[in-house]
């Protein structure tokens, strides 16, 4: 409609009055018997004149035509109608509600915080405090660069210039909690740091959460201060997301840890302090002790010498008193050659777990000759021991009156 105009604006045709008087002067000055004397150019100019006075009439008329179908029947033609055009533009419409999760791409950062854009009217900001669960001092410590493409939150609108505040925190404390659920439903045990204490209990970081550790929950004897910086064995023992509450056990978490230790297994450990009679080790948030006769099959006049606190290594399990909750250690059992722990510690820790599986099969060995030899009395139980050490059935070329074996069939567990 617009072109049409422009083009009636645009012509430019000489009056027809104008022509009326040209054709009057050429009439006088040229008789009708020489009109073929005529000098071509005129003519031509009221040939031209004329074509232009036409034009104009007809755009003219297209003109009022198209007008007159603006304002009668303005979508005639239209491929959509006007409620097609506000659903589509109801579906674009931007919600800038608090709570709504919004995709932003972050484009600038500062020491302060972020600007995103959310493809709303002004660009949302990202405060420092609101970009991550942890205590951070800049949003990069949080991969918060520009070009980060994140899921974020509405939480709030800056009023002096009707920008949106978003956060990140919100939702990672969000996957946090349902993080604790689900451990707390698979009943495992975590490590967590304790950062606080108060008169009650301790205060542990689980999952960027902070939980509480009841007085009464603690395992180990130590005292509040010795344990802050230190990370703890820990299950769960309430997740309650909207009273903010997170209660942790580190007696629960021993004792099931103390019930997985068998016997001749081994574990990687720390040592915790030196006494005169051996070394307390930490395994896993149990305090084992290393005694002084169990370090070496050579023998250690000073402790010092070989174990520092801070060392880690690897003990094998000899004992397990649940009830006092006594573990005893021994590297002695590890050792490839007498000495090692002294002269190559390196040594013994490589081969720990080959050497802890020597002495079990010893061990069950001679546990199986001590059961066969208890069962040379008795021949009706049908059973005997095979060069393997197996207990199986009594074989029809061995007498009816059992197995006879002597002190020496059996190996020595002194040294086992």
């Amino acid at each position: 409609m617009a072109s049409l105009a422009q083009q009636f604006t645009g012509l430019r045709c000489s009056p027809l009055s104008s022509s009326s008087r040209l054709s009057r002067s050429v009439s006088k000055n040229f008789p009708q018997n020489k009109s073929a004397s005529v000098s071509p150019t005129i003519v031509a100019a009221v040939a031209i004149s004329s074509g232009q006075t036409k034009e104009r009439l007809e755009l003219k008329k297209m003109f009022e035509d198209a007008y007159e179908r603006c304002r009668t029947a303005p979508m005639e033609g239209v491929a959509f109608s006007v409620d097609d055009f506000a659903a589509a533009i109801e579906q674009y419409d931007f919600n800038s509600e608090i709570g709504t999760r919004v995709k932003g791409t972050v484009f600038k950062t500062d020491a302060n915080g972020a600007l995103v854009d959310i493809s709303a009217k002004s660009s949302a900001y990202l405060s420092v405090e609101q970009a991550c669960i942890h205590r951070i001092k800049h949003v990069e410590e949080a991969g918060i660069v520009p070009g980060m493409v994140e899921e974020f939150v509405i939480i709030g609108e800056n009023e002096s210039d009707d920008s949106l505040l978003l956060s990140l925190r919100n939702i990672q404390y969000e996957l946090a909690w349902e993080r604790c659920r689900q451990l707390q439903a698979e009943d495992v045990i975590v490590k967590a740091k304790v950062i606080g204490a108060n008169k009650g209990g301790l205060v542990a970081l689980v999952e960027g959460l902070r939980g509480f550790v009841p007085f009464s929950q603690i395992s180990s004897k130590a005292a509040a201060e010795e344990l802050l910086e230190k990370e703890i064995p820990l299950k769960f023992v309430e997740v309650d997301e909207e009273q903010t509450k997170l209660v942790l056990s580190n007696r629960k978490a021993v004792a099931d840890s103390q019930a997985q230790l068998g016997i001749g297994s081994v574990v990687l450990g720390v040592v915790q302090s030196l006494k005169p009679y051996g070394a307390f080790i930490d395994i896993g948030g149990i305090n084992g002790l290393l005694h002084v006769s169990q370090i070496s099959h050579d023998r250690v006049s000073d402790i010092a010498t070989v174990l520092q606190p801070g060392d880690t290594l690897k003990v094998m399990i000899l004992s397990h008193d649940r009830d006092r909750g006594r573990v005893s250690l021994s590297t002695k059992k590890l050792e490839p050659t007498p000495g090692d722990m002294i002269r190559n510690p390196k040594l013994v820790f490589e081969k720990a777990e080959e050497m802890a599986q020597t002495f079990r099969q010893r061990i069950a060995q001679a546990e199986a000759m001590a059961r066969a030899d208890m069962l040379r009395f008795q021949p009706e139980s049908g059973l005997t021991l095979s060069s393997d050490g197996i207990l199986g059935p009594l074989g029809s070329e061995l007498p009816d009156d059992g197995v006879d074996l002597t002190v020496d069939d059996i190996p020595s567990a002194v040294d086992l």
